[in-house]
């Protein structure tokens, strides 16, 4: 069976087209692997590729994405609603056939390897690849963001990066590297300018304060109105439409409606199966038959 993985590295820049197309246009180069997917947010300021292909082209693309986000992002002038440590953020491996999740998890490491040596970048590993216990939650890694982590670094032992020396790139910031299973980013638009409010939701929702599980979510300003920016983490366990019920069962309770939703990047077909199943209240629903009726 041929190998295929998926790498989906998140880049601190949602604004300037140019330097966006640059890093992704730096994949498309790699033979063996595809660029399938190229998203941006200016209110986030961030941007993510979703690229496939063996494991060594994705490897090679993905170094060559990150070498060009570190020529061209500077996080000293960098602004944006989402979290973030570095020009690249986060380099996720995911196995899409013939792959095991271990296999991911030595891949993430060999391009850690190579981004400490070869980049002078610090890394990070988070989720299947992490070498801490309480750096498997990527929130955990990116406590204080790149402007905390750069005062943090040098003198706090506990800051201390898993490859690379403890000093930040002077430009770059730090990166976080890993391996995990697919991941649904979803976000709710609520019609109100206030952020309180998505906050709040974001806080009865996320599975770490009581809420869904696999949910991380957040309260952001987007477009001058409040978001409910969500990770679903493991969708066979809460999938996006559960999440809308939920969103949107406690926005009511509030007095507010929802504008619109969207879902960030690339979803795997059985998330939309599993949608269809739960709507329509399907005991048997394949994908083929997904497909089949969106066909006709």
């Amino acid at each position: 069976m041929q190998k295929v993985i998926e790498c989906v590295p998140n880049f601190s820049e949602g604004k300037d087209q140019k330097k966006i197309k640059a890093v992704a246009d730096s994949a498309r180069e790699i033979k063996g692997a595809k660029v399938l997917d190229v998203e941006w947010d200016k209110s986030h300021n961030r941007s993510l590729v979703t690229v496939v292909g063996s494991p060594d082209g994705v490897l090679k693309a993905s170094f060559e994405m990150i070498k060009t986000a570190t020529k061209l992002i500077d996080m000293n002038k960098h602004k944006g609603e989402h979290p973030r440590i570095g020009a690249t953020d986060v380099v996720p491996f995911v196995p899409v056939s013939g792959v095991t999740l271990n296999e991911c998890v030595e891949l993430s490491n060999k391009l850690a390897k190579m981004v400490a040596d070869e980049l002078n970048i610090p890394v990070y590993m988070y989720e299947a690849s992490a070498k801490r216990d309480d750096r498997i939650n990527l929130a955990d890694i990116r406590r204080g963001e790149y402007e905390g982590l750069k005062k943090e670094i040098e003198v706090n032992p506990d800051r201390k990066p898993d490859y690379g020396s403890n000093k930040m790139h002077p430009t770059a910031g730090a990166v976080v590297i890993g391996a995990r299973k697919y991941l649904v980013a979803y976000n709710i638009n609520l019609d109100t300018k206030d952020i309180e409010i998505a906050k709040k939701i974001a806080k009865e929702i996320r599975e770490k304060d009581g809420g869904l599980p696999g949910v991380k979510a957040l309260g952001f300003e987007v477009d001058g109105f409040a978001q409910v920016s969500m990770n679903l983490v493991d969708f066979e366990k809460t999938n996006f439409d559960a999440a809308f019920d939920a969103v949107k069962k406690l926005a009511e309770e509030m007095g507010i409606k929802i504008k619109n939703t969207e879902i960030y990047g690339m979803i795997p077909l059985e998330a939309l199966v599993n949608a269809v199943k739960t709507t329509f209240r399907a005991k048997e629903f394949s994908s083929d038959q997904v497909l089949e009726t969106r066909l006709r």
